[in-house]
């Protein structure tokens, strides 16, 4: 007699939501102020570095501009912070303990700290007084200034926003480069052709460690990684990819004319300013669609139940 195999009864199951309704509440962050905090702060950390480095290299005019753009972007960072909480206090009050195990407290002091620093170099290097405080201020906004670079990337990972939180691992090196290709931009418009070199490679190492963890985060991540690659957001991130890379070319092809040189760091400022703005939407547009969250869910129990 010839066995049948077995059939199933029911149809498989598929993911639902109460009335297609999200499963988690979108982010209540406002645009464009936390998008511009998140890029501001990062170019503000990495142009504290390049600052450093330039200094050390013997290059006073990239250095002079690179203080300067520190201390405007994150004056603009933290205004663009203080006005989506809605009142200085609120600021303010983050500073009353300190949280190692949360990236809002850490960043919070990270701020306090950066910010005078990043002030103080940027005043001492434009007015020329006060030398050797101007260097411990550079110095000290130079070694603060990777955090600030990154911290932001840890906080929306900490969140439970699936396309972030499922990109813990890629993000903060995505963030890392991000903000060097527009520090870089920044040294670029901002110093003459033959002091631009540390800008140059700064502006290389950024985009390169950028788009290389922007593809590791979307293949890691499998089914989360959807909003990157389709909608306004993953046409802004391909859009940002190309642009830095022209920027790169136009940079090094025409490094000894100074319109060329110009025109490449605005475009990689812009480049960067998009990565940011599209990483903010990417993870709202994922928190609206449920699959996004329940999806991903039953496959890590399904994996589970396997191992």
């Amino acid at each position: 007699m010839k066995k049948r195999g077995e059939q199933a009864m029911v149809p498989d199951a598929e993911f639902t939501s109460y009335y297609g309704r999200p499963v988690l509440k979108e982010p209540v962050w406002h645009v464009p102020e936390i998008p511009g905090y998140l890029f501001l702060g990062g170019l503000a950390g990495a142009s504290s570095v390049l600052a450093a480095g330039a200094q050390l290299r013997g290059c006073p005019d990239l250095a002079r501009g690179a203080k300067v753009g520190a201390a405007g972007a994150i004056g603009l960072a933290a205004a663009a912070l203080i006005h989506d909480l809605g009142r200085p206090a609120r600021f303010v009050n983050m500073l009353r303990v300190f949280k190692p195990s949360s990236p809002m407290s850490v960043g919070s002091w990270l701020l306090a700290g950066y910010a005078p620093a990043a002030g103080a170099a940027a005043v001492c290097a434009v007015t020329g007084i006060l030398p050797r405080a101007g260097a411990a201020a550079t110095a000290a906004a130079a070694a603060l200034g990777p955090g600030v670079c990154t911290y932001t990337a840890a906080l929306i990972c900490d969140t439970a926003v699936p396309a972030w939180h499922d990109g813990y691992r890629e993000m903060p090196y995505l963030f890392a480069g991000s903000a060097a290709s527009a520090a870089g931009g920044l040294g670029l418009l901002a110093a003459p052709s033959a002091q631009a070199g540390p800008a140059r490679r700064l502006a290389v190492l950024g985009a390169a460690a950028e788009i290389t963890s922007a593809q590791l985060l979307t293949r890691r991540i499998g089914a989360t990684a959807e909003p990157y690659r389709s909608g306004r957001a993953g046409l802004a991130l391909r859009a940002s990819e190309i642009a830095s890379a022209c920027a790169l070319g136009v940079a090094f092809i025409g490094r000894r004319h100074r319109a060329a040189t110009a025109l490449a760091g605005l475009t990689l400022l812009a480049a960067s300013a998009t990565t940011r703005f599209a990483i903010f939407d990417a993870g709202r547009a994922s928190a609206r669609d449920p699959k996004y969250t329940i999806v991903p869910q039953r496959e890590r129990l399904t994996e589970r139940s396997r191992t």
